[in-house]
């Protein structure tokens, strides 16, 4: 259990404090900050989400430069990324601030890839985040940031980003999965 898996448990650790700021009314009220409206408890609830989202990068980039890449950790760290995301879209649904069919065919891609990962480690390849893979990532990041700050800022302007960041994932989240799926087909069809 070296720093970066560290890094990745204490992320997943974050998720339930996440969730529980996102639904709990905990009476702070609300604020009014660049353009939104948004409850007080909403914007702790971001900010724990993207300090988060952060440590993706944070563990990546440490485990790399001091050679501490593991298969635990290229296991752990996209699950952990899975479980924050998911957990992030199915508070926007509940809030409704994000179409469910977006969501499901969000959530059902990352099951998808996480079942296919686990055919492969089950042959003995472990397989780390491809670049489209990670551009997703960063995608839904942003789009989940903006829409669980209300559209901060672009609400000035009238602008829809939170929106159109989610068309953005959506269509990252498709080209990446069948982007793996298709880098990983034989796999599929060799399957007896």
């Amino acid at each position: 259990m070296n720093i970066p898996n560290q890094i990745t448990v204490s992320r997943i650790i974050m998720i339930p404090i996440f969730v529980a700021f996102m639904l709990i009314d905990f009476g702070w009220g609300d604020l009014t900050l660049l353009g939104a409206t948004l409850p007080v408890e909403h914007l702790v609830g971001a900010i724990i989400f993207i300090f988060a989202a952060v440590t993706d990068f944070i563990d990546g980039y440490y485990a790399r430069k001091h050679n501490l890449v593991t298969k635990m950790g290229m296991f752990l760290d996209p699950l952990a990324d899975k479980l924050l995301v998911s957990a992030a879209l199915i508070i926007l649904v509940e809030l409704g601030f994000a179409p469910a069919w977006i969501v499901i065919i969000i959530i059902s891609r990352e099951f998808a890839v996480t079942g296919l990962r686990l055919i492969l480690a089950n042959e003995g390849e472990v397989v780390a985040a491809k670049q489209l893979g990670k551009i997703k990532m960063w995608t839904q990041i942003i789009a989940v940031s903006a829409l669980l700050l209300h559209n901060i800022i672009f609400e000035m302007f009238s602008i829809p980003f939170a929106t159109i960041m989610l068309y953005v994932t959506l269509i990252f989240t498709i080209w990446s999965g069948w982007d793996y799926f298709y880098a990983n087909r034989r796999v599929l069809l060799d399957s007896k």
